[in-house]
């Protein structure tokens, strides 16, 4: 099979950490999968992760693939992340924090708020976030590369907004513990009692236990802190643009394009470094028939249409293969109109 026009190879660089993103059904699972087997091929340690909650990690890879990572080649290893599983833990260690601050006679308010959490708008994100966050800080210096399979544009793109919404809530609540704190040792000194003033916790454990300075307190002060900085490193590695990239990957129909015309523009304004897209599945050059020539005609308009509006961005075109592309060589093939000599 000749190589597709353009396909000159995606300007990685040193890049450790790589998103791939795009529309759903365009074919971002099999591109992340066959560029970190392509690195795994050249010899460096790759880590291929599915963010994506409808998982086809595994039937790319022909294997099945859970939460924990699994050896699928030399140096090569995948997982996906399972986000009802990520929701669950997140929740346990809410409810464990919250059981911590009240009396047991509360426990049943705590469970019940909890569960209201489980179905409200972006728990699924935020546990998610969480997970993604922790993965880019801690592998980061244990593998040579990252490959992220992300979810559709439009979930990845708020994914990318919460590191900002979180920090903001933690230090807002961290705000409101210390000036409550010192309201409390204000009333004590003046006679008044230790119930804080202005604190909703108050309300759950008014026993003397609740005193300025109590470990369980400190305990969740650490808790948040701990996680606004893996989500502050997180997101100083996202916008590294030599440290971080993202490709996307679209095929040549309207939708496609105007949805990656849409994520590049968003990109761009949170400053993600788009390193370039993967065209895929691009008809073969030769005689195909009436159907598909008028097919054709339509792929060119809007392979011209790409050209026009992602002008002076590295752009790689994959044609559509005859058959569906599953396993370690058929990975490896699409990989070569990908990625034709990996970073060093």
């Amino acid at each position: 099979m000749t190589r597709a026009r353009g396909a000159s190879g995606l300007p990685l660089g040193g890049r450790k950490i790589l998103f791939v993103g795009g529309k759903g059904g365009v074919g971002k699972t099999t591109v992340a999968a066959a560029v970190a087997l392509r690195f795994a091929d050249a010899g460096r340690r790759a880590l291929v992760v599915s963010t994506d909650p409808a998982h086809s990690l595994g039937d790319v890879f022909q294997v099945e693939i859970g939460d924990r990572r699994r050896a699928l080649a030399p140096n090569l290893e995948a997982m996906e992340i399972d986000p009802d599983a990520q929701v669950e833990g997140y929740l346990a260690s809410v409810k464990q924090s919250m059981r911590d601050l009240v009396r047991p006679a509360m426990y049943h308010e705590v469970d019940k708020q909890v569960e209201l959490a489980r179905t409200s708008p972006g728990a699924v994100e935020a546990a998610m976030l969480e997970r993604v966050s922790e993965l880019m800080v801690d592998e980061s210096g244990l593998q040579d590369v990252i490959v992220f399979d992300t979810a559709p544009t439009g979930q990845t793109l708020r994914l990318l907004s919460l590191p900002e919404i979180m920090a903001a809530w933690t230090d807002g609540l961290l705000r409101h513990r210390e000036r409550s704190d010192e309201m409390s040792a204000a009333m004590k000194r003046m006679g008044g009692g230790s119930k804080r003033a202005g604190d909703d916790l108050s309300h759950f454990d008014q026993t003397d236990e609740t005193e300025v300075g109590d470990p369980r307190f400190a305990r969740l002060r650490e808790t948040l802190l701990n996680r606004r900085r893996i989500f502050g490193r997180a997101r100083r590695l996202l916008l590294d643009r030599d440290a971080t990239a993202f490709v996307l990957v679209l095929i040549p129909e309207r939708l496609p394009v105007l949805e990656t015309r849409r994520a590049v523009e968003a990109l761009e304004r949170f400053h993600v470094p788009v390193v370039g897209l993967v065209v895929n599945r691009v008809l073969p050059e030769g005689p195909l028939g009436e159907f598909l020539e008028q097919r054709r005609g339509q792929e060119r308009a809007y392979l011209e249409e790409i050209g026009r509006h992602f002008r002076g961005m590295p752009t790689v075109r994959v044609p559509l293969f005859g058959r569906d592309v599953g396993g370690l060589e058929a990975l490896r093939e699409v990989a070569g109109y990908v990625l034709t000599d990996v970073p060093r």
